[in-house]
Protein backbone atom coordinates (compact mmCIF):
# COMPACT_ATOMS: atom_id res chain seq x y z
CA UNK A 1 0.00 0.00 0.00
CA UNK A 2 1.52 3.49 -0.71
CA UNK A 3 -0.26 4.97 2.17
CA UNK A 4 -1.60 4.00 5.16
CA UNK A 5 -5.50 4.48 6.40
CA UNK A 6 -4.48 5.49 10.08
CA UNK A 7 -7.02 3.99 12.54
CA UNK A 8 -8.66 6.70 13.94
CA UNK A 9 -12.49 6.70 15.22
CA UNK A 10 -13.10 10.45 13.96
CA UNK A 11 -16.04 11.53 11.50
CA UNK A 12 -13.28 11.26 8.68
CA UNK A 13 -10.49 8.71 7.99
CA UNK A 14 -6.80 9.79 8.18
CA UNK A 15 -4.76 8.37 4.97
CA UNK A 16 -0.62 9.24 5.41
CA UNK A 17 1.74 8.84 3.41
CA UNK A 18 4.59 8.91 6.15
CA UNK A 19 6.25 5.96 7.00
CA UNK A 20 6.48 6.96 10.75
CA UNK A 21 4.52 6.61 13.44
CA UNK A 22 2.90 10.41 14.34
CA UNK A 23 3.67 11.76 17.68
CA UNK A 24 1.14 12.45 20.44
CA UNK A 25 1.07 15.83 19.68
CA UNK A 26 0.53 15.56 15.53
CA UNK A 27 -1.98 12.39 16.06
CA UNK A 28 -4.03 14.77 18.22
CA UNK A 29 -3.64 17.30 15.45
CA UNK A 30 -4.80 14.96 13.00
CA UNK A 31 -7.79 13.39 14.96
CA UNK A 32 -9.15 17.01 15.84
CA UNK A 33 -9.24 17.73 11.33
CA UNK A 34 -10.92 14.55 10.74
CA UNK A 35 -13.53 14.88 13.01
CA UNK A 36 -14.70 18.30 11.57
CA UNK A 37 -18.22 18.20 10.35
CA UNK A 38 -17.56 19.34 6.82
CA UNK A 39 -13.97 17.82 5.97
CA UNK A 40 -14.90 15.37 2.71
CA UNK A 41 -13.87 12.30 2.13
CA UNK A 42 -10.61 12.09 4.35
CA UNK A 43 -7.29 13.94 5.63
CA UNK A 44 -4.33 13.23 3.64
CA UNK A 45 -1.27 13.80 4.92
CA UNK A 46 2.34 13.69 2.90
CA UNK A 47 5.43 12.17 3.68
CA UNK A 48 6.79 15.29 5.59
CA UNK A 49 4.52 15.86 7.54
CA UNK A 50 5.14 17.68 11.01
CA UNK A 51 3.38 19.92 13.92
CA UNK A 52 1.95 22.63 12.57
CA UNK A 53 -0.76 25.42 13.88
CA UNK A 54 -4.34 23.84 13.98
CA UNK A 55 -3.14 21.64 11.27
CA UNK A 56 0.31 19.39 10.69
CA UNK A 57 2.00 21.25 7.64
CA UNK A 58 1.91 18.00 5.32
CA UNK A 59 -1.78 17.82 5.54
CA UNK A 60 -4.15 18.31 2.37
CA UNK A 61 -8.24 19.17 3.96
CA UNK A 62 -10.95 19.09 1.32
CA UNK A 63 -13.99 20.83 2.87
CA UNK A 64 -17.62 21.31 1.52
CA UNK A 65 -19.30 24.96 2.38
CA UNK A 66 -16.47 26.02 4.83
CA UNK A 67 -12.65 26.85 5.26
CA UNK A 68 -10.18 27.09 8.16
CA UNK A 69 -8.30 30.17 7.58
CA UNK A 70 -5.36 29.34 10.18
CA UNK A 71 -5.24 25.61 8.36
CA UNK A 72 -3.78 27.57 5.11
CA UNK A 73 -1.40 28.91 7.44
CA UNK A 74 0.01 32.87 7.79
CA UNK A 75 1.99 33.04 5.10
CA UNK A 76 -0.57 32.66 2.68
CA UNK A 77 0.96 31.60 -1.10
CA UNK A 78 4.15 30.83 -0.19
CA UNK A 79 6.03 28.20 -2.68
CA UNK A 80 8.52 28.03 -5.09
CA UNK A 81 9.62 29.00 -8.08
CA UNK A 82 12.91 27.19 -10.85
CA UNK A 83 14.04 27.53 -13.95
CA UNK A 84 16.22 25.48 -16.06
CA UNK A 85 18.87 28.00 -17.66
CA UNK A 86 21.11 27.08 -20.57
CA UNK A 87 24.14 27.33 -19.00
CA UNK A 88 26.84 24.63 -17.95
CA UNK A 89 27.70 24.17 -14.36
CA UNK A 90 31.45 24.80 -15.51
CA UNK A 91 30.38 28.33 -16.48
CA UNK A 92 29.90 28.98 -12.81
CA UNK A 93 33.77 28.29 -11.69
CA UNK A 94 35.36 31.05 -9.52
CA UNK A 95 31.90 32.72 -9.60
CA UNK A 96 29.88 31.68 -7.23
CA UNK A 97 31.31 33.76 -4.10
CA UNK A 98 30.26 37.22 -6.25
CA UNK A 99 27.31 36.24 -7.70
CA UNK A 100 26.21 35.18 -4.08
CA UNK A 101 26.65 38.62 -2.88
CA UNK A 102 25.05 40.11 -5.53
CA UNK A 103 22.40 38.09 -5.13
CA UNK A 104 22.50 39.25 -1.51
CA UNK A 105 22.63 43.18 -2.23
CA UNK A 106 19.71 43.15 -4.49
CA UNK A 107 17.13 40.87 -2.94
CA UNK A 108 16.49 42.11 0.43
CA UNK A 109 16.14 39.40 2.78
CA UNK A 110 14.46 39.06 6.43
CA UNK A 111 12.10 41.77 7.21
CA UNK A 112 14.07 44.53 4.80
CA UNK A 113 12.02 45.54 1.95
CA UNK A 114 13.47 47.54 -1.52
CA UNK A 115 13.89 50.64 -1.30
CA UNK A 116 13.30 51.39 -4.61
CA UNK A 117 9.90 50.31 -6.41
CA UNK A 118 9.83 48.45 -9.95
CA UNK A 119 8.13 49.02 -12.83
CA UNK A 120 7.45 45.69 -12.64
CA UNK A 121 5.71 45.99 -9.27
CA UNK A 122 3.80 48.88 -9.86
CA UNK A 123 2.52 47.54 -12.83
CA UNK A 124 0.97 44.56 -10.94
CA UNK A 125 -3.02 45.16 -11.77
CA UNK A 126 -4.07 43.53 -8.61
CA UNK A 127 -2.94 46.83 -7.02
CA UNK A 128 -6.54 48.17 -8.17
CA UNK A 129 -8.23 45.58 -5.41
CA UNK A 130 -6.10 46.57 -2.87
CA UNK A 131 -8.97 49.39 -1.29
CA UNK A 132 -11.08 45.93 -1.27
CA UNK A 133 -8.69 43.90 1.49
CA UNK A 134 -9.58 43.81 5.01
CA UNK A 135 -9.54 47.42 6.93
CA UNK A 136 -6.65 46.06 8.87
CA UNK A 137 -4.13 46.00 5.97
CA UNK A 138 -5.08 49.69 4.80
CA UNK A 139 -2.47 51.64 5.54
CA UNK A 140 0.25 48.59 4.29
CA UNK A 141 0.19 49.03 0.57
CA UNK A 142 3.24 51.35 0.28
CA UNK A 143 4.85 48.04 2.24
CA UNK A 144 3.29 45.74 0.25
CA UNK A 145 4.69 47.12 -3.17
CA UNK A 146 8.43 47.78 -1.22
CA UNK A 147 8.05 44.39 -0.61
CA UNK A 148 6.84 42.80 -3.80
CA UNK A 149 10.58 41.48 -5.01
CA UNK A 150 11.97 40.33 -1.40
CA UNK A 151 12.86 36.69 0.12
CA UNK A 152 11.77 37.10 3.54
CA UNK A 153 13.15 35.37 6.26
CA UNK A 154 12.98 31.53 8.28
CA UNK A 155 13.29 28.69 5.21
CA UNK A 156 13.13 30.99 2.82
CA UNK A 157 16.15 30.60 0.47
CA UNK A 158 17.54 31.18 -3.35
CA UNK A 159 19.84 28.95 -4.85
CA UNK A 160 21.76 27.94 -7.96
CA UNK A 161 21.66 24.28 -8.30
CA UNK A 162 22.95 21.63 -10.80
CA UNK A 163 20.83 18.72 -12.32
CA UNK A 164 22.14 15.52 -12.69
CA UNK A 165 22.92 16.82 -16.54
CA UNK A 166 25.54 19.52 -14.89
CA UNK A 167 22.72 21.86 -16.35
CA UNK A 168 22.46 24.99 -13.66
CA UNK A 169 19.28 25.92 -12.74
CA UNK A 170 18.01 28.77 -10.56
CA UNK A 171 15.64 27.53 -7.67
CA UNK A 172 13.71 30.45 -4.96
CA UNK A 173 11.08 29.91 -2.18
CA UNK A 174 8.97 32.60 -0.77
CA UNK A 175 5.69 33.59 0.01
CA UNK A 176 2.95 36.82 0.21
CA UNK A 177 5.76 38.28 2.89
CA UNK A 178 4.23 41.17 5.44
CA UNK A 179 0.71 41.77 3.28
CA UNK A 180 0.17 37.94 3.29
CA UNK A 181 0.96 37.39 6.61
CA UNK A 182 -1.26 40.38 8.95
CA UNK A 183 -4.39 39.41 6.04
CA UNK A 184 -4.26 36.12 7.24
CA UNK A 185 -3.54 37.12 11.23
CA UNK A 186 -7.13 39.71 10.38
CA UNK A 187 -9.44 36.63 9.18
CA UNK A 188 -8.32 34.36 11.62
CA UNK A 189 -8.95 36.47 14.55
CA UNK A 190 -12.52 37.10 12.68
CA UNK A 191 -13.16 33.47 13.02
CA UNK A 192 -12.44 32.85 16.35
CA UNK A 193 -14.31 35.59 17.20
CA UNK A 194 -17.14 34.26 15.55
CA UNK A 195 -16.20 30.78 16.88
CA UNK A 196 -16.59 31.79 20.23
CA UNK A 197 -19.90 34.23 19.67
CA UNK A 198 -21.76 30.66 18.00
CA UNK A 199 -20.69 29.17 21.21
CA UNK A 200 -18.67 26.25 18.96
CA UNK A 201 -17.26 23.96 20.50
CA UNK A 202 -14.09 23.21 19.14
CA UNK A 203 -11.27 20.74 19.54
CA UNK A 204 -8.30 23.31 19.47
CA UNK A 205 -8.99 27.53 18.54
CA UNK A 206 -7.25 27.10 15.81
CA UNK A 207 -9.57 25.42 13.92
CA UNK A 208 -12.31 28.63 13.94
CA UNK A 209 -13.86 28.39 10.28
CA UNK A 210 -16.05 30.81 7.82
CA UNK A 211 -19.08 28.92 6.49
CA UNK A 212 -19.45 29.61 2.31
CA UNK A 213 -22.14 31.94 1.46
CA UNK A 214 -21.58 34.43 4.38
CA UNK A 215 -20.10 37.68 4.54
CA UNK A 216 -17.47 36.76 6.37
CA UNK A 217 -16.17 33.92 4.29
CA UNK A 218 -16.47 35.75 0.81
CA UNK A 219 -14.25 38.51 2.48
CA UNK A 220 -11.21 35.61 3.27
CA UNK A 221 -11.99 34.04 0.04
CA UNK A 222 -11.51 37.44 -2.17
CA UNK A 223 -8.56 38.01 0.10
CA UNK A 224 -6.42 34.58 -0.23
CA UNK A 225 -6.72 34.82 -4.12
CA UNK A 226 -5.12 38.27 -3.73
CA UNK A 227 -2.55 37.37 -0.92
CA UNK A 228 -2.02 34.23 -3.22
CA UNK A 229 -1.42 36.28 -6.90
CA UNK A 230 0.66 38.63 -4.61
CA UNK A 231 2.97 35.74 -3.61
CA UNK A 232 3.11 34.42 -6.94
CA UNK A 233 4.20 37.77 -8.62
CA UNK A 234 6.86 38.47 -5.54
CA UNK A 235 8.45 35.16 -6.61
CA UNK A 236 8.88 36.35 -10.56
CA UNK A 237 9.66 39.61 -9.51
CA UNK A 238 12.71 38.14 -7.57
CA UNK A 239 13.39 35.65 -10.20
CA UNK A 240 13.60 37.97 -13.18
CA UNK A 241 16.42 39.68 -10.35
CA UNK A 242 18.49 36.83 -10.10
CA UNK A 243 18.27 35.53 -13.39
CA UNK A 244 19.65 38.56 -14.91
CA UNK A 245 22.54 38.47 -12.11
CA UNK A 246 23.82 35.41 -13.60
CA UNK A 247 23.28 36.08 -16.74
CA UNK A 248 25.67 38.98 -16.26
CA UNK A 249 28.24 36.86 -15.03
CA UNK A 250 27.52 33.53 -17.73
CA UNK A 251 26.45 35.34 -20.78
CA UNK A 252 27.78 38.47 -20.52
CA UNK A 253 24.47 40.35 -19.43
CA UNK A 254 22.69 38.98 -22.82
CA UNK A 255 18.82 37.44 -21.70
CA UNK A 256 18.36 33.88 -22.14
CA UNK A 257 15.23 31.51 -22.85
CA UNK A 258 14.51 29.68 -19.63
CA UNK A 259 14.57 25.39 -21.07
CA UNK A 260 11.56 24.90 -18.25
CA UNK A 261 9.95 27.45 -15.65
CA UNK A 262 7.86 26.25 -12.63
CA UNK A 263 6.26 28.30 -9.93
CA UNK A 264 3.56 26.42 -7.41
CA UNK A 265 2.41 27.15 -4.23
CA UNK A 266 2.41 25.28 -1.13
CA UNK A 267 0.37 27.03 1.69
CA UNK A 268 -2.77 28.04 -0.52
CA UNK A 269 -6.42 27.26 -1.03
CA UNK A 270 -8.49 26.37 -4.42
CA UNK A 271 -11.99 25.42 -5.02
CA UNK A 272 -11.33 22.08 -7.11
CA UNK A 273 -13.50 19.12 -8.43
CA UNK A 274 -12.36 15.58 -6.46
CA UNK A 275 -14.29 12.56 -6.48
CA UNK A 276 -17.38 14.41 -9.00
CA UNK A 277 -17.73 17.05 -5.77
CA UNK A 278 -17.07 20.96 -5.82
CA UNK A 279 -14.78 20.96 -2.77
CA UNK A 280 -12.44 23.88 -1.16
CA UNK A 281 -8.82 22.13 -1.21
CA UNK A 282 -6.68 24.07 1.41
CA UNK A 283 -3.36 22.19 0.73
CA UNK A 284 -0.93 23.39 4.23
CA UNK A 285 2.71 22.69 3.03
CA UNK A 286 1.84 20.43 0.30
CA UNK A 287 1.60 21.08 -3.55
CA UNK A 288 -0.53 19.90 -6.28
CA UNK A 289 -0.09 17.17 -8.31
CA UNK A 290 -2.65 16.88 -10.94
CA UNK A 291 -1.46 14.49 -13.94
CA UNK A 292 1.48 16.54 -15.68
CA UNK A 293 1.51 19.31 -12.95
CA UNK A 294 4.90 20.20 -12.57
CA UNK A 295 6.08 20.87 -9.14
CA UNK A 296 9.30 21.67 -7.33
CA UNK A 297 10.48 19.95 -3.97
CA UNK A 298 13.33 21.04 -2.01
CA UNK A 299 15.52 19.53 0.20
CA UNK A 300 17.62 21.15 3.05
CA UNK A 301 20.20 23.35 2.03
CA UNK A 302 23.19 20.84 2.03
CA UNK A 303 20.82 17.97 0.08
CA UNK A 304 19.07 17.32 -3.05
CA UNK A 305 15.99 18.88 -4.75
CA UNK A 306 13.02 17.57 -7.44
CA UNK A 307 11.49 18.65 -10.11
CA UNK A 308 8.27 16.70 -10.05
CA UNK A 309 5.76 15.53 -12.14
CA UNK A 310 1.95 14.82 -10.81
CA UNK A 311 0.55 11.40 -10.89
CA UNK A 312 -3.08 12.62 -10.23
CA UNK A 313 -3.45 10.78 -7.49
CA UNK A 314 -7.31 10.71 -6.49
CA UNK A 315 -6.67 9.26 -2.70
CA UNK A 316 -4.19 12.10 -2.23
CA UNK A 317 -6.25 14.99 -3.68
CA UNK A 318 -3.65 15.10 -6.41
CA UNK A 319 -0.83 16.26 -3.94
CA UNK A 320 2.48 15.73 -2.68
CA UNK A 321 5.09 17.12 -0.14
CA UNK A 322 6.60 20.45 -0.19
CA UNK A 323 10.07 19.70 1.07
CA UNK A 324 11.74 17.46 3.40
CA UNK A 325 9.94 18.35 6.34
CA UNK A 326 11.36 19.68 9.65
CA UNK A 327 12.80 16.87 11.67
CA UNK A 328 13.03 19.25 14.90
CA UNK A 329 12.04 22.74 15.84
CA UNK A 330 14.45 25.33 15.30
CA UNK A 331 15.41 25.95 18.99
CA UNK A 332 16.05 22.00 19.01
CA UNK A 333 18.27 22.28 16.02
CA UNK A 334 19.82 25.31 17.99
CA UNK A 335 21.06 23.77 20.71
CA UNK A 336 21.92 20.12 19.35
CA UNK A 337 24.15 21.38 16.29
CA UNK A 338 27.32 23.88 16.17
CA UNK A 339 28.71 26.14 13.65
CA UNK A 340 31.29 23.44 12.87
CA UNK A 341 28.36 20.43 12.20
CA UNK A 342 26.96 23.54 9.95
CA UNK A 343 30.83 23.67 7.80
CA UNK A 344 30.38 19.81 7.57
CA UNK A 345 26.75 19.71 6.53
CA UNK A 346 26.72 22.25 4.07
CA UNK A 347 30.58 21.57 2.49
CA UNK A 348 30.62 22.20 -1.47
CA UNK A 349 27.68 24.83 -0.98
CA UNK A 350 28.86 28.61 -1.56
CA UNK A 351 26.45 29.97 1.60
CA UNK A 352 26.75 31.90 4.87
CA UNK A 353 27.81 29.76 7.23
CA UNK A 354 27.53 32.10 10.44
CA UNK A 355 24.56 31.12 13.76
CA UNK A 356 22.39 32.97 12.12
CA UNK A 357 21.53 30.13 9.91
CA UNK A 358 22.16 27.15 12.18
CA UNK A 359 18.26 26.47 12.53
CA UNK A 360 18.00 26.21 8.85
CA UNK A 361 21.23 22.92 9.11
CA UNK A 362 20.31 20.23 6.70
CA UNK A 363 20.13 18.40 9.95
CA UNK A 364 17.23 19.34 11.00
CA UNK A 365 15.27 17.91 8.30
CA UNK A 366 13.96 15.02 7.54
CA UNK A 367 15.86 13.05 4.87
CA UNK A 368 14.49 13.99 1.19
CA UNK A 369 15.28 10.06 -0.63
CA UNK A 370 12.79 8.22 1.53
CA UNK A 371 10.35 10.91 1.71
CA UNK A 372 10.35 10.85 -2.06
CA UNK A 373 10.01 7.27 -1.97
CA UNK A 374 7.43 7.44 -0.12
CA UNK A 375 5.14 9.66 -2.94
CA UNK A 376 6.21 7.18 -6.02
CA UNK A 377 2.53 6.91 -6.33
CA UNK A 378 2.09 10.43 -6.23
CA UNK A 379 4.69 11.97 -8.41
CA UNK A 380 7.57 11.24 -11.13
CA UNK A 381 10.77 12.79 -10.60
CA UNK A 382 11.52 15.17 -13.63
CA UNK A 383 14.99 16.44 -12.61
CA UNK A 384 17.20 16.05 -9.19
CA UNK A 385 19.38 19.10 -8.45
CA UNK A 386 22.12 19.97 -6.13
CA UNK A 387 22.80 23.28 -4.88
CA UNK A 388 26.15 24.67 -5.04
CA UNK A 389 25.01 28.14 -3.86
CA UNK A 390 22.39 29.27 -1.52
CA UNK A 391 21.21 32.35 0.32
CA UNK A 392 18.81 32.02 3.23
CA UNK A 393 16.16 34.85 4.38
Amino acid sequence: MPYENLEFSTASPVLSWANHSLTADETKMAKNVASLPFVFKHVALMPDVHLGKGALVGSVIATKEAIIPAAVGVDIGCGMSAIKTPFNGNQLEGKLKKIRLEIEAAIPTGFSENKEVEKAVTNWQNWSEFKDLHPGVQDLEGKAMRQMGSLGGGNHFIEVCLDTENQVWLMLHSGSRGIGNILAQCHINTAKQLAKMAGNKLPDPDLAYFVAGTAEFQAYWHDLQWAQNYARVNRDVMMARFKRIVEKHLAGGKATKPLLQVNCHHNYAEKEVHFDQDVYVTRKGAVRAQTDDYGIIPGSMGTKSFIVKGKGSANSFCSCSHGAGRLMSRTKAKNIYTLDDLIEQTAGVECRKDEGVLDEIPGAYKPIDEVMKNQADLVEVVATLKQVLCVKG
